[in-house]
């Protein structure tokens, strides 16, 4: 049987805003790619539209180059790479549907989130759920907000495996004039990175909508930062550099940045709004939400300093006051 080489066919697996910019990205190298979406009428909008009806719609699209489907065992046989872009708390209902054996194909992720329930990276329950070797396991990542990439504004995307090959090859499909690509073989580093950097957006965005001020907000991200390494380190001990573009630019970017649905999220409840409040108002998934769970339950296995993610964690799951958590934040500062 002849190996296929890598990537292949690569199907896009989801249909939200960074699926949308990912599949930009993908078509500017790539003669055809796939495309799994949950929704039948919103495959049948984007046919007629030539866009994504719902996300980035101002991005269009050659329909004729894409193939769509809602059958995500169709799309899984079809393809020898899957880009998985589905928000976290959502993955399993959509990856659980797969039956077909998806062990020999690489999968690469742009989740940015943890599994819930179990509080798995992606890669650790594709490879558990499923088989998939380490070698074939990918994450990309890095300070690059859909609507910038959609924009066609400078963007720098880090893809992490262990296999540097075939990092760089994924790296040559996503590449382009204004996208560069950085290769690391961090990719646990990576995947934690991701998740912290949604919960301290939201921390930012609380302070923000306290008026505490930018003094104060650089002093949070400054920790924020040193609290990453510190976790990153306890959960995956190796050497990386907590500056790199895809820790601290990814973080920076979400900390601040308007398109941040995490600030935003975030910055709702420093005004004042409840959290179910400020859930409901959401138009698009706040993924901090979820992660701060979901690492504060990790944390209870290594009891790493963190009181910043403890904060947040208090807010949104104890009902703490923000004001008074945002106080005992500010007492851990250095």
């Amino acid at each position: 049987m002849e190996t296929k080489r890598f990537p292949g066919n690569i199907a896009v697996m989801g249909g939200g805003s960074w699926a949308t910019a990912l599949a930009k990205l993908l078509l500017q190298n790539c003669p055809t790619i796939l495309w799994y979406m949950r929704r039948d009428d919103r495959i049948e909008d984007f046919r007629r539209m030539g866009h994504n009806p719902a996300y980035l719609t101002d991005v269009e699209f050659d329909i004729n180059r894409i193939n769509f489907s809602s059958d995500i065992n169709a799309v899984c046989e079809q393809a020898d790479t899957l880009l998985l872009v589905m928000p976290s708390p959502y993955f399993k209902d959509h990856v659980d549907k797969i039956n077909v054996d998806i062990s020999q194909k690489a999968v690469v992720s742009a989740v940015k989130g943890i599994v819930p329930d179990g509080n798995e990276l992606v890669s650790d329950y594709m490879m558990r759920r499923f088989g998939v070797s380490l070698d074939n396991s990918l994450v990309v990542s890095g300070p690059c907000h859909a609507e910038e990439v959609a924009l066609d504004r400078p963007s720098y995307l880090t893809i992490g495996c262990t296999d540097t090959q075939r990092a760089e090859a994924f790296a040559a499909c996503i590449s382009g004039k204004n996208t560069h690509t950085i290769i690391s073989s961090d990719v646990e580093g990576i995947e934690y990175a991701a998740v912290l950097k949604n919960v301290y957006a939201i921390a930012a965005g609380i302070i923000h909508g306290m008026k505490r001020g930018d003094n104060f907000s650089a002093m949070l991200i400054s920790n924020a930062i040193r609290e990453m390494e510190r976790f990153c380190a306890a959960v995956s001990p190796r050497p990386r550099q907590i500056c790199d573009s895809v820790y601290l630019g990814d973080l920076l970017v979400t900390a601040y940045s308007r398109f941040s649905r995490n600030h935003n999220f975030g910055s709702m409840i420093g005004k004042g709004y409840s959290v179910k409040a400020a859930r409901m108002e959401m138009e698009q998934t706040a993924e901090g939400y979820y992660g701060a769970k979901c690492i504060h339950d990790i944390n209870e296995r290594y009891g790493v300093d963190m009181p910043i993610l403890d904060g947040v964690y208090e807010i949104l799951y104890h009902k703490i006051p923000a004001a008074k958590a945002v106080e005992r934040m500010a007492l851990a500062f250095n």
